[in-house]
């Protein structure tokens, strides 16, 4: 039977979230790690005040159904940004350093998760962890530095649709090394291939579909329009995961053969609202599930990952910087930039507690996100300042010439 405070007990959840929001706002923070902070803090370990439990013990299953939607729609709105048109366009820079990123990243969490003698399920999820850039942060910090319209940028924005490409295929892998519960080698290689198999075929079936879908939500109410689109969401990632996909990997593919569509702009703004509620819900029902007592043990390791993080996607924005022809200097804004981590390891990490895999991987994703979701944009911020601190200023920036023999000097 339900509580009947249930109601309450998510509008106090959806208003603390909202005033920690705010709160980001005002300190010019990514609102990610405060959304998590807010939720383990409210955690397991909460007081009850009243007919308020701020544990959310009888709501908590649907705060936890709410975050599933929210990874939904995360990528889902992912899929509909993303053009694979525009990455190859991109230029070798791009795909060179994206390949640089993705090798180094993904070699750094078989390092670690050889140190920290993990099994192979573990490392293959910390890998994917310590591989997935957060689109969302950068996106974020981008805007807010103003730096959207510099050359570096593009840069920086193709090289995370390459990781996001690479995060689909090895989501993928995990969801046959995982979610099918067997250890054969040929049964997680059958899993995979099938998850393959749906990506490639639901690419370009769907793709045909395109012109019957505008048929479809031509000159539509609104109402109507929304609930075609979400059917379509909901079944796609529905079905994948009855074929062992897991329902992220279904969501992106509805987003990327929706992104075809001639009323791409008209989806992307009835489903913006619902992937910023149901995504920072996502975030919340994270840290709720988290214990904070038990995160000591995570956070050297994490600490000693977010370092090598850092310095390992500062020598990929320095390859990605010499192959665009850039100035070195750019190449501590890609690579601080590119460091931010946040939804897609949260989702990694999702898949690792779905598949009952070791609880260290929880307490790890957590103190790893919150760190690099807190220092890559204070280190963004900082990037030239930083640069200018250890390698002096550009011998190539021309000087203001103040003195009338600077100028006679210069002719």
């Amino acid at each position: 039977m339900l509580s009947h405070t249930l109601i309450l007990e998510i509008g106090i959840a959806v208003g603390l979230v909202a005033i920690v929001g705010l709160i980001a706002n005002k300190l010019r923070f990514s609102v990610i790690p405060f959304f998590i902070i807010i939720g383990m803090v409210l955690g397991q370990h909460a007081p009850r005040i009243g007919m308020v439990d701020l544990t959310f013990t009888e709501s908590k299953p649907f705060i936890d159904f709410m975050g599933r939607l929210g990874v939904l729609f995360l990528l889902f709105y992912l899929g509909l940004e993303f053009s694979v048109n525009r990455l190859i366009k991109s230029g070798k820079a791009i795909v060179t350093g994206g390949t640089i990123y993705v090798l180094l990243n993904f070699t750094s969490g078989l390092l670690i998760g050889w140190l920290m003698d993990m099994p192979f399920k573990e490392m293959m999820v910390l890998c994917g962890i310590m591989t997935s850039s957060s689109t969302a942060i950068v996106a974020k910090v981008l805007t807010d530095l103003k730096r959207t319209a510099n050359p570096e940028t593009e840069v920086i924005m193709g090289m995370i649709m390459f990781d996001d490409l690479f995060i689909a295929m090895h989501i993928s892998f995990l969801s046959g090394l995982i979610l099918t519960g067997s250890s054969s080698f040929w049964t997680v290689a059958g899993t995979s291939l099938l998850a393959l198999g749906f990506i490639l075929a639901f690419l370009v079936l769907g793709r045909k579909l395109v012109p019957a879908i505008d048929r479809l939500l031509k000159e539509k109410t609104s109402e109507l329009f929304i609930l075609i689109i979400f059917a379509l969401l909901f079944i796609v990632a529905g079905f994948s995961e009855t074929i062992h996909v897991a329902e992220a990997i279904g969501a992106l593919m509805a987003g990327l053969v929706l992104a075809d569509s001639q009323y791409i702009k008209k989806i992307e703004a009835m489903v913006l609202p619902y992937k910023d509620f149901f995504g920072a819900m996502f975030f919340f029902s994270f840290g709720l599930s988290i214990d904070i007592m038990s995160l000591g043990g995570a956070v050297l390791w994490a600490s000693i990952a977010a370092l090598v993080t850092v310095m390992g996607n500062l020598a990929s924005g320095y390859f990605a910087s010499k192959f665009s022809g850039m100035k070195p200097k750019t190449s501590f804004d890609i690579g601080f930039t590119l460091s931010a981590r946040g939804e897609f390891s949260i989702i990694m990490a999702n898949i690792g507690k779905a598949g009952a895999l070791l609880p260290v991987i929880q307490s790890f994703v957590v103190v790893y996100v919150l760190i690099l979701s807190i220092v890559s944009p204070l280190l963004t911020k900082e990037s030239r300042n930083l640069w200018k601190l250890l390698f002096g200023s550009d011998p190539n920036t021309a000087k203001p010439l103040k003195k009338l023999s600077d100028l006679e000097n210069k002719i």
